[in-house]
């Protein structure tokens, strides 16, 4: 996840050669990447959510008190 975090502010550093293109196509350009990171985020929050699920009915399986315990 950082080193995604830190691809981000590269690309954005890295921006800025494009400045005669116009306002209206920055605003497309802008939306289009909000769209994809927030794509992204969805995609590892589902993930996250999955590997949650897993442990958690693992977690309820070993929990099982053994001989009075």
């Amino acid at each position: 996840m950082a080193s995604s975090a830190e691809q981000q502010k590269q690309k954005q550093k890295g921006g800025g050669g494009d400045e005669g293109s116009g306002k209206g196509d920055g605003t497309q350009k802008l939306a289009e990447k909000g769209e994809e990171l927030k794509e992204e985020m969805d995609n590892l929050l589902d993930e996250i959510d999955a590997v949650l699920e897993e442990n958690a009915e693992e977690f309820v399986k070993n929990y099982v008190q053994r001989g009075g315990q």
